[in-house]
């Protein structure tokens, strides 16, 4: 391959944990006992369905006791608005005085306070009534159903949870002295078991402050789960600092013997190719190899396979890549012509 400056990228690769912010553990707001259980773990749930019912006798008594007092408030209302009628045509005839016909419409104005009160009282036990269903406040999966049929809970019994899982956030801590050239928008990686990046996203937040205790920055980005992780989840992630330009030689073409690092270049030597042991001096690791701080410039070609037949001086003869997947040509001695 020849050597030439390819964009590279300082990263680091660290574990980071899912997060996903739709999730809620679903508590009940009355005690009571399990009456139904409307849904199973994994299900898809809508906001609102009812998820579980809680035994409701007693609230639906107080309600209908609830209606009765504002059906006796409402009848005593009208008689005494008829009352108070009576009262204005017998002190326009000078029957009725202005004192009595003042206490008639008190009477009115206490039955109407009586009437609020009563409509209030109703719409009170209604609610209560409407939390003996249990809601799901997001839609989502549905995770393990904690309680079964007649088990007795409280307003601290987890029923069950919500997990909104198409929207997720990851969160990593990276170590400060890296993380110091950080800012909101630096991307972020999702790999795979097998290192392939799963998911592209960027850092929506970085933290202003190292932790005192561990000395790492929290790092966070959020992006659209279409690859099947999960909430609660542990991956690894890799954040990218910074990138730029460097000339990089693949780990396979690297060469060591009694602590120094060599690479085989091909150069024109008496009008043949053959290829020199050339000391190089390596800086960092990164995704295309080693960075190349001396020893080769743009323009060189190293070999890259057959490193195990050459030798210093050896004629050599550029090969074309054996099928069209190879990555790169081959250098092989002269003397033998296979790629």
């Amino acid at each position: 391959m020849t050597i030439a400056p390819a964009p590279v990228r300082d990263t680091g690769e660290y574990l980071g944990s899912l997060l996903s912010r739709g999730s809620v553990t679903v508590l009940p707001q009355v005690a009571g006992y399990v009456r139904k259980i409307h849904v199973k773990p994994g299900e898809h749930v809508a906001a609102g369905t009812v998820l579980v019912e809680i035994d409701a006798r007693e609230e639906n008594a107080a309600l209908t006791s609830a209606g009765a007092q504002a059906a006796s408030a409402r009848a005593s209302l009208a008689l005494a608005r008829k009352q108070m009628s009576r009262a204005e045509q017998l002190n326009h005839d000078g029957v009725v005085s202005a004192q009595e016909l003042d206490q008639r419409r008190a009477d009115v104005d206490a039955a109407e306070a009586m009437v609020r009160a009563a409509g209030a009282e109703v719409s009170q036990r209604r609610v209560a009534l409407s939390n003996n269903e249990v809601k799901a406040p997001v839609p989502g999966v549905i995770g393990d159903v904690a309680v079964r049929l007649g088990d007795y809970v409280t307003a601290t019994t987890p029923l069950t949870t919500v997990a909104k899982a198409n929207a997720l956030e990851l969160t990593v801590s990276v170590p400060a002295a890296p993380a110091r050239g950080l800012a909101a928008g630096a991307p972020i990686e999702i790999l795979g078991e097998d290192g392939a990046v799963l998911v592209d996203s960027t850092a929506f937040f970085v933290a202003p402050e190292a932790d005192a205790r561990t000395q790492l920055v929290e790092i966070k980005a959020t992006f659209d789960n279409t690859v099947g992780l999960r909430p609660n989840e542990l991956v690894r992630a890799r954040v990218v600092y910074r990138t730029g330009e460097a000339m990089q030689l693949p780990l396979v073409a690297v060469q060591r013997q009694s602590g120094q690092t060599f690479a085989f270049v091909v150069v024109q030597r008496n009008g043949q190719e053959v290829v020199e042991r050339r000391p190089v001096e390596l800086g960092e690791i990164g995704e295309g190899g080693y960075r190349i701080e001396s020893g080769l410039a743009a323009g060189d070609r190293v070999a890259v396979t057959s490193l195990q037949m050459l030798r210093d001086g050896a004629p050599v003869v550029i090969q074309p890549p054996a099928a069209a997947g190879a990555k790169s040509p081959s250098a092989s001695p002269s003397k033998s012509k296979a790629p």
